[in-house]
């Protein structure tokens, strides 16, 4: 609380940057991310402010078009095409994510329901990479699945499809090991490879 009340003493609001962003935002692309505190994109990217747009829940999950019910998802990665125009979208799983953990060890989740329902959304299309997974805490293959997964999704929304069709769209998918801070980026062949320094 006391670095948000002092924020306006630490950053210089007289400078151009801040006064361009206050015309309308124009970021280069699509970050989806899980909302793990130890996940943060800014960080990650380099990104200054305005140049991501983000969407961030538990696991990184997209939810596949068409569900019934409004979805913040779906409202993002809709207005992140269809008004901001991103030409990149990225989704970042990560490791030693709870999400996922959860779902590797069939925790018993009854008494969080709307963590239990959320996680429904993913398990299915992760069922053998959990059944196959070692027992590591940082959780690779699960996590760098449910990447997979979830830019599979993506593809199920007829904006992301037509876009990549016509080639005004570009879909990555990274994975980020906490306690190393390496990045690795999946590759045609299937396979998450660091990024090269």
């Amino acid at each position: 609380m006391d670095r948000a009340r002092t924020f306006r003493t630490r950053i210089d609001f007289d400078s151009g940057e801040y006064r361009k962003l206050a015309e309308g935002q124009y970021p280069e692309a699509l970050f989806i991310t899980c909302s793990d505190s130890r996940v943060i994109p800014a960080l990650i990217t380099g990104a200054r402010p305005g140049e991501i747009f983000e969407l961030r829940n538990a696991g990184n999950i997209v939810p596949p078009y068409g569900r019934p019910g409004a979805s913040g998802e779906a409202a993002t990665i809709e207005y992140a095409l269809e008004v901001l125009g991103v030409q990149d979208i990225v989704v970042c799983g990560h490791s030693h994510c709870g999400a996922m953990g959860a779902l590797k060890s069939g925790d018993d989740l009854s008494a969080l329901p709307g963590v239990d329902a959320w996680l429904r959304i993913a398990r299915p299309e992760l069922t053998s990479v959990l059944e196959t997974a070692p027992d590591d805490p940082s959780l690779p293959e699960v996590s760098q699945g449910n990447v997979v997964n979830q830019l599979a999704a993506l593809r199920s929304y007829p904006g992301v499809r037509q876009r990549l069709d016509t080639g005004r769209l570009r879909l990555h998918g990274w994975y980020y090991e906490v306690d190393t801070g390496f990045v690795y980026e999946l590759g045609d062949d299937g396979d998450f490879r660091v990024h090269a320094a």
